[in-house]
Formats: C-alpha cells, sequence, structure tokens
C-alpha cells in the first residue's frame, strides 16, 4: 500500500479530522443546537413541525415502570424498530421484521420473546447505548419497508444515504448498504459497504468496505456499478431543507428510501464521519471551499440543490479500474 503525506492529501482537497472540527463543526454549528440532532426524538419532532418525512412515531417508553406498557404499544404491529433517542453509530437499534404472537423475528432471523424486547428496552433506558452512558428514553418506530431497487444492495437491513450538508448545500453523497457482517446496520465501521454517489445524478461512483475498494455486495453478489438511486432531487431537497430545520451550518442527513413514502428523514449528525470522501474518491474540502467562494448563498433549498448538481456533478465512475 502507497503511503501518502498529510501534505499530499492536502493537495487531493481531503478533508482532515482537524480541520473539520475546527474550521467547520466548530465555526458553523453552535453547540445550543447540538441536543436538536443528538437527540433523534427531538429531532423527529422538529421535523414534524417543519413538514419533513420521518418514520412514523408509535410510542416512547422514558422510565424504567412504564415498560409495563411496552406490551400494550406493540398491540397490532408485527413490524417496528425500537432505538435508543441517543444512540450513536446504530448501537442499541432492534428492527421486528415479523411476529408471531410474543416471538418477534429480527431483520437477522434471530427469534425473541417478550421478555427480551422488554429487556432491550430496558438497557436503552439505563443508558447502555447512548451517547457517553447518559439515561436515555425508548423510542419505537415503524419499520422503513426500503424501496424494491435497493433489494439486491443490501442485507439483513436497511440502507440508508448519508449527504453532507454545508450552508444548506448537499454537497456529498454516500449510501451504506447493510452486511452480514455488519448485523444488518448501516454502519462502515462495523463492516457496511459504501457506495460513493454521484450528486447529479444519484448513480453509483465507488464502492468500498472496510476502506478496500469492491465492485460486489459480499453477501448478495449484486454489481454496484448500475445502482442507481430514485428520486435524487427529492432526497436532495429534503437533505438541504434540514439546514432551514436546523440552523446548523455542517452536518450529515441520514436518509431512507421507504417503498411506499419516497425518502424519510432517519437522523441527523453534527459530527458526520470523513469516510465518505473514501467512498466518492473525492476530497470534502474541496467542495467545501467552492461553496464558500460562491459570490452569493441562495436562499431555497431548490437553488442549493441546482448549484451543487451544476458543480459536483459527472463524477467519473472508478469501478472500471478494479
Amino acid at each position: 500500500m502507497k503511503f501518502i503525506s498529510p501534505w499530499e492529501l492536502r493537495k487531493l482537497g481531503v478533508l482532515g479530522m482537524n480541520s473539520r472540527n475546527v474550521d467547520y463543526i466548530g465555526r458553523r454549528n453552535p453547540r445550543r443546537l447540538f441536543p436538536l440532532v443528538d437527540n433523534k426524538l427531538k429531532t423527529k419532532r422538529i421535523a414534524q413541525e417543519h413538514g419533513l418525512n420521518v418514520p412514523e412515531l408509535y410510542g416512547v417508553i422514558e422510565i424504567q415502570h412504564e415498560i409495563q406498557d411496552l406490551e400494550r404499544i406493540l398491540e397490532g404491529l408485527n413490524c417496528f424498530v425500537i432505538k435508543p433517542a441517543q444512540g450513536s453509530g446504530g448501537k442499541g437499534i432492534l428492527v421486528v421484521s415479523e411476529r408471531n404472537g410474543h416471538a418477534f423475528t429480527k431483520s437477522s432471523g434471530a427469534v425473541l420473546n417478550l421478555r427480551d424486547v422488554k429487556r432491550h428496552t430496558s438497557n436503552i433506558l439505563s443508558g447502555l447505548y447512548s451517547l457517553g452512558g447518559r439515561p436515555d428514553v425508548a423510542m419505537i418506530e415503524d419499520m422503513i419497508v426500503f424501496d424494491p431497487v435497493l433489494s439486491h444492495y443490501s442485507y439483513e437491513g436497511v440502507p440508508d444515504i448519508r449527504v453532507i450538508v454545508y450552508r444548506g448545500y448537499p454537497v456529498m453523497a454516500m449510501i451504506r448498504c447493510a452486511t452480514h457482517a455488519s448485523d444488518g446496520k448501516a454502519n462502515l465501521h462495523q463492516g457496511a459497504v459504501g457506495v460513493g454517489l454521484d450528486i447529479e445524478t444519484g448513480r453509483s461512483v465507488c464502492a468500498v468496505q472496510n476502506n478496500m475498494r469492491v465492485n460486489r455486495h459480499p453477501d448478495t453478489g449484486y454489481g454496484f456499478e448500475d445502482l442507481q438511486l430514485p428520486h435524487w432531487e427529492q432526497l436532495l431537497l429534503l437533505a438541504s431543507g434540514c439546514y432551514e430545520m436546523t440552523g446548523l451550518g455542517y452536518f450529515g442527513a441520514d436518509i431512507v428510501l421507504d417503498r411506499y413514502r419516497g425518502p424519510m428523514i432517519l437522523e441527523l449528525n453534527a459530527r458526520p464521519g470523513l469516510a465518505i470522501q473514501i467512498a466518492n474518491q473525492v476530497g470534502l474540502a474541496k467542495r467545501l471551499k467552492a461553496i464558500d467562494r460562491l459570490e452569493s448563498t441562495s436562499d431555497s433549498a431548490e437553488e442549493r440543490v441546482a448549484v451543487v448538481r451544476r458543480l459536483f456533478g459527472h463524477q467519473d465512475t472508478l469501478f472500471r479500474d478494479n
């Protein structure tokens, strides 16, 4: 493996952790706004107030005593998700894809009983999965039925689209595809595949797993070169619209494509990771600086999306080089 010096990485426009923290998160994200995105329940409620598309919320468990109401909340629900409001990295998310009485089947095929589900909820409240181990609340949501166009590109879980938004401009995007290694979670650090997406068209650019380029999904065997996301403009508009919703100048919007409801906001992240550059084979710093050089900024999401599609579209695919 060839060693690349920090100087060479900067020359290529690669954004490093220090610059991300100081120049973009530190300067563009007031700390008072962090709770809006660090807490998924707050994010959902403010998104609903702004009329943005989010998964339906069935209920919230806030204290241990309320776990006895869980059976009532789950009554009639054959598929659902229980997750911590302040979790990170996909930890603590329980996805139930089917049910037979008190037998709950996870997307991985494992079967749980009601006691298992209650124990998991109790662990969420105790802070087992939350940032800093703080006491948390459990959210019970509708399960995403992902668009069948993506059925070959994820395994045992729902793929999500991460969009980096800077000053309201969606500057870079990738789709994170769950694998058996990632336990059905769309988390790159756990073994999911990240596929860079051309910002103009939503077509695949390059795919990586564990920072190594791949051509095919390791479990389904399907190639990523033909991946094309539907509802692309709608998806970019949704991500861009989160700028007005939160007031944050630099964040990651995680979006899912539901089969019936189209693009939906899953969560937002005020400190998005940098692996998206590897998936796109493009440095983020170049794009962020290009936005800063604009003579004037656009007031509407429609205008901002049009600008980035013009500035950053037509990425060359790298699949042919593998």
